[in-house]
């Protein structure tokens, strides 16, 4: 697939270059493009442009920003070039200001996610929340002792949650549909608890599993 990555953060390189290494087309972008010069470097055949230009250039897109910047990025982006396809977000709606006691605050509620504020103004496109619940360095094919971790994901397409499953095939992990934007409620708050262990015991490498 063509993949188009809004941005450079780690999050950003690190999915982009795991679509790279599976064989995907891939650019990445960031406001100006220009900073990501040594990603491009560090990932031959990698692009790299300025959000629209990623967006327009992918079949699918990938939202890789901060929580709070995450609309501006988006119309940075233009609803024309998100129109129909499906978008995995990996936002997270965290708040300025530290944990208390290792709680991330949230500038939402639990009456509505980030990612339905997302979909309400880009209503052509067709998000799925993705990647939020684990930290970048386990997003692409994680080794754990416990076997494939679970990734929770949600939205309003079908078709769209299928594309991402068949993602998440290739990056290693097992998906759990918890079915349309609205659990994206339950999703979101899953980083605030992935965190925990972080900022309480610095244990930064872990994830979710369901048993059955």
């Amino acid at each position: 697939m063509k993949v188009g990555v809004l941005g450079s953060g780690d999050v950003g390189r690190v999915l982009a270059s795991g679509f790279l290494k599976h064989g995907h087309q891939v650019m990445i972008g960031s406001r100006s493009g220009k900073k990501l010069a040594d990603w491009s470097a560090q990932n031959p055949g990698g692009l790299a442009g300025d959000f629209a230009e990623a967006a327009a250039f992918g079949e699918v897109v990938v939202l890789a920003v901060k929580g709070d910047v995450a609309l501006e990025a988006l119309r940075l982006a233009g609803a024309e070039n998100l129109a129909a396809k499906p978008v995995l977000d990996a936002t997270n709606p965290i708040a300025d200001g530290p944990p208390i006691h290792g709680v991330l605050p949230f500038f939402t509620d639990h009456t509505e996610s980030l990612m339905e504020k997302l979909q309400r103004e880009f209503a052509g496109a067709h998000f799925v929340k993705c990647f939020n619940s684990v930290g970048a360095a386990s997003m692409v094919n994680p080794q754990f002792a416990g076997g494939k971790p679970s990734m929770f994901i949600c939205g309003n397409s079908s078709q769209a949650k299928q594309t991402v499953q068949g993602i998440l095939d290739q990056f290693g992990w097992e998906t759990e549909d918890m079915g349309h934007a609205e659990a994206a409620r339950a999703i979101e708050p899953l980083c605030i608890l992935w965190c925990l262990p972080g900022f309480t015991r610095n244990d930064w490498v872990h994830a979710f599993k369901v048993l059955r």
